[in-house]
């Protein structure tokens, strides 16, 4: 007589974390992780699908159903191996990659019920990793090439991991002091623990990965200079320029940019003031012009800085938000006010030249524009004014063009992304780009891809090199 099939928990289990009112006076992080007994739990879950949908929606195809099996058998230490033999970042993408757009989203538990939680499981297994003490791969026999790896973000992190697991020698290059890129500038605390990324970019040098920071190629040294030096180059700069409206006031006193906001909150500690040195100034009244992630970011920041009444001005509505529900929901339980089909047009200071209020316009919704997404066209007549006492731009990124205007040969668009082919192969032999630099501002998961896929052509284009 068969064994009764055990039946499947439809609802995922939750994750812990800390109450609104708490969280909004602390840069704690939220989210508390899953205990042992939730992990397993959740684990339980997977249905181990032959066919493994959720690996075709990984951008950097972890093998899902085997590193949750280990979970259930309570073999973490396996799992956290199998899941770093396609992933170096899992602490990070277990935090801030949006699953439910990529592996979740194929999961099959999706169809009868909630999907399993794949983001949880893999920060729970990379987690238990380090609280332990970091395990090193193996380093193999050196091949004796070298390559320059710019930028330390999550893509030049990735290929700088991938190369030197292979056995070429790997310098990094980072125009800041810290490596991590948007993962150390970017993204608060609350969301993204500094000391997560830290433990991360300290595993990839010990395997062998050597870091330069304070170095802004374009400037210490050309591309060319590099290729001089090193047998290829890969280029994962980012998008770090920082979008504005162009309306007139952008230009007051206590008009930011969400780069510069989040620079000095995240990277700067300005949190801490005043035992960080990095005072920043936020008044009673916060709008935050955007409805991506990084808006988000900066409206709970602002709460967490002491604001009193902050709102997110999107010209949208709720369903083209390009930010993870989970943000969404994680705001509004703190407070923030969500301002939908509202658009500025411009920025009213007083005699000081500090913001005062903002001049808005209600929106409608007409036909889909380039994005996919129905284009806002305004109201007539609908205008009002807001107050405010503090305004941050966050309607997106740009790359920086200091290595496009430095970099004979090198071919760009006119958005001064870099053309590469789908391996990331530039215009220049030997030298490859991936991430936002190539895409524009796109998430951490898909630069990790593109990484992987350009580190694979770097050891090819390497090892067929005389």
């Amino acid at each position: 007589m068969s064994k009764p099939k055990p039946e499947i928990k439809k609802e995922v289990v939750p994750m812990p974390k800390q109450d609104p009112e708490e969280r909004t006076r602390n840069f704690n992080e939220v989210a508390q992780g899953y205990t042992v007994e939730q992990v397993v739990a959740e684990a339980e879950r997977c249905l181990q699908c032959v066919k493994a949908p959720c690996v075709q929606g990984c951008p950097v195809e972890v093998d899902i159903p085997a590193f949750i099996q280990l979970i259930k058998e309570k073999r973490f230490a396996e799992a956290i191996r199998k899941v770093k033999e396609k992933n170096s970042l899992p602490a990070i993408c277990g935090r801030v990659c949006p699953q439910e757009e990529q592996c979740q989203a194929s999961c099959t538990m999706g169809k009868i019920g909630d999907p399993v939680s794949i983001g949880r499981l893999e920060r729970f297994v990379s987690d238990w990793e380090r609280e332990r003490g970091l395990q090193i791969t193996e380093k193999p026999d050196t091949t004796g090439k070298r390559v320059a790896i710019v930028g330390a973000g999550p893509a030049g992190l990735t290929v700088a991991a991938n190369l030197a697991k292979l056995g070429h020698g790997v310098m990094v290059f980072e125009a800041l002091h810290k490596p991590g890129g948007v993962l150390i500038y970017g993204i608060p605390e609350f969301r993204l623990p500094k000391k997560i990324v830290e433990a991360e970019a300290e595993y990839i040098k010990k395997l062998g990965v050597t870091m330069k920071m304070n170095a802004l190629i374009g400037r210490l040294y050309t591309i060319g200079e590099l290729l001089d030096r090193f047998d290829a180059a890969f280029i994962g700069t980012g998008a770090g320029l920082p979008r504005f409206m162009r309306i007139p006031g952008e230009n007051l006193c206590g008009v930011y940019s969400a780069n510069e906001f989040l620079i000095r909150v995240n990277l700067m500690k300005a949190y801490d003031f005043p035992r960080c040195d990095t005072p920043i100034f936020v008044g009673e009244k916060v709008a935050v012009i955007g409805g991506g992630n990084t808006a988000m970011d900066s409206t709970r920041c602002a709460l967490r800085l002491g604001a009193k009444e902050v709102k997110i001005v999107y010209r949208r509505s709720r369903a083209e938000m390009p930010t993870r529900a989970e943000e969404v929901e994680n705001a509004e339980e703190e407070g923030v006010v969500l301002e939908f089909l509202t658009n500025p047009r411009r920025f009213i200071g007083n005699e000081r030249g500090w913001v005062k209020a903002m001049e808005c316009i209600r929106m409608r919704l007409g036909e889909p524009d380039a994005s996919g997404r129905r284009r806002p066209v305004p109201i007539e007549g609908s205008e009002f004014t807001m107050d405010v006492d503090t305004v941050i731009i966050a309607i997106g990124r740009t790359p920086n063009p200091i290595i496009q205007q430095t970099t004979k040969g090198l071919q760009v668009t006119k958005w001064g992304t870099i053309v590469t082919d789908e391996n990331g192969k530039t215009s220049i032999q030997g030298v490859y780009a991936g991430g936002d630099i190539v895409t524009g501002q796109a998430t951490v998961i898909s630069a990790m891809g593109a990484g992987k896929k350009a580190a694979k052509a770097i050891h090819e284009y390497l090892m067929s090199k005389k």
